[in-house]
């Protein structure tokens, strides 16, 4: 075979040639269980006729240069605890690439502080050895300025949890976030008579700019505008604090006696959990985000209702697992790969995973 011919072969070409997935002969080039031995022998042999997989690690175990990726994600607070878990994803895929030379270098912001995102873009920018990036974008404006400056450096970027379609990432690994918001109101038309009274409560410091959030309340609303008339009260609070979120709860009961739901659009959703427990008003349904063991606990006390959950560590595994792809096999990655959007609850929350 001749050299050219050699090197045009790839993952995709052995997949092809295999009549397999690129995820089977990924299992196979990574010792990883779950492919027959028939499969794994026709996969070998292909490798071993192209000679061109083998020779690339072989190059990359040989070579004293390490690819660098970098996250960007923000930092676990007292509020919530739910960027753990995509952390937890960086960590899986670093553990399965680091044998082939390969560096996670992790950095994180302050969700509710868009000068520490800034700060943390700059820092990252500095850097001489970046050569992919994985990042959860929270600021819109301060993003677009981070993304174009890496595009500026040729720096292949990967979006997590939340996309910013025109930033053109490699790739987007998370939920369609219209389609999250339409599926908490689907299951609200389901729980709620039309005539009562459902709130949909946004908590975050900074509600105005949050895409994440955003989009979930565009398609919440825009179901029900092609649905029926509803009685949707919207509120926003921006201070996050336990104390603050209970007041502001408070008053809202007081002004909506009435209230039948509610519907928040992101983790926080055991703040609200822990009031209604307090005052003891197991007749409002709770609906929320993320499989979180502070919102766990809530649901099998029967306080929250429903989880919405978006499988946050595959997320960032599969972010990884792409700029790793990508840069060392030069493979063409999805461009949007959406997360499932499933509902949990206390009879199924034993069996599900992040």
């Amino acid at each position: 075979m001749k050299k050219k011919e050699k090197e045009s072969g790839g993952v995709k070409e052995i997949a092809r040639r295999a009549n397999v997935s690129i995820a089977t002969v990924d299992r196979v080039l990574h010792n990883r269980t779950g492919v027959s031995e028939k499969t794994k022998k026709r996969i070998m042999e292909i490798i071993e006729e192209l000679d061109y997989q083998p020779n690339i690690l072989a190059r990359r175990l040989a070579s004293s240069k390490t690819m660098h990726l970098y996250s960007l994600i923000p930092a676990v607070s007292k509020e919530t605890d739910y960027w753990d878990v995509p952390l937890q994803g960086i960590y899986q895929a670093e553990k399965e690439i680091k044998l082939y030379n390969v560096k996670v270098s992790k950095f994180f912001y302050d969700m509710n502080d868009r000068d520490s995102f800034i700060a943390q873009t700059k820092k990252i920018l500095k850097q001489e050895d970046v050569d992919g990036l994985l990042l959860a974008p929270a600021f819109v404006e301060e993003t677009i300025a981070f993304t174009q400056a890496c595009k500026k450096k040729n720096i292949p970027f990967v979006f997590i949890n939340s996309d910013i379609p025109t930033q053109n990432s490699l790739s987007y690994f998370g939920p369609n976030l219209l389609h999250s918001g339409q599926t908490a109101a689907h299951l609200v038309n389901y729980l709620v008579e039309e005539d009562k009274q459902i709130l949909l409560l946004n908590i975050a410091k900074d509600i105005d700019s949050d895409h994440h959030i955003l989009r979930k309340e565009e398609g919440f609303t825009a179901y029900f505008a092609s649905n029926g008339k509803r009685k949707i009260l919207k509120e926003n609070l921006y201070n996050t604090s336990y104390p603050a979120v209970k007041k502001a709860l408070r008053a809202l009961l007081d002004k909506t006696p009435d209230l039948r739901l509610i519907f928040v659009t992101n983790s926080r959703v055991s703040l609200v959990a822990q009031f209604l427990e307090e005052i003891k008003r197991s007749d409002i349904l709770l609906i929320g985000y993320d499989f979180l063991k502070s919102n766990i606990a809530y649901l099998n006390q029967g306080v929250i209702d429903f989880l919405i959950c978006e499988k946050p560590q595959e997320q960032a595994y599969r972010g990884i697992k792409a700029l790793y792809r990508y840069l060392m096999f030069e493979e063409e990655q999805e461009k949007e790969y959406f997360m499932p959007i499933d509902i949990i609850h206390r009879e199924n929350q034993q069996f599900y995973k992040n």
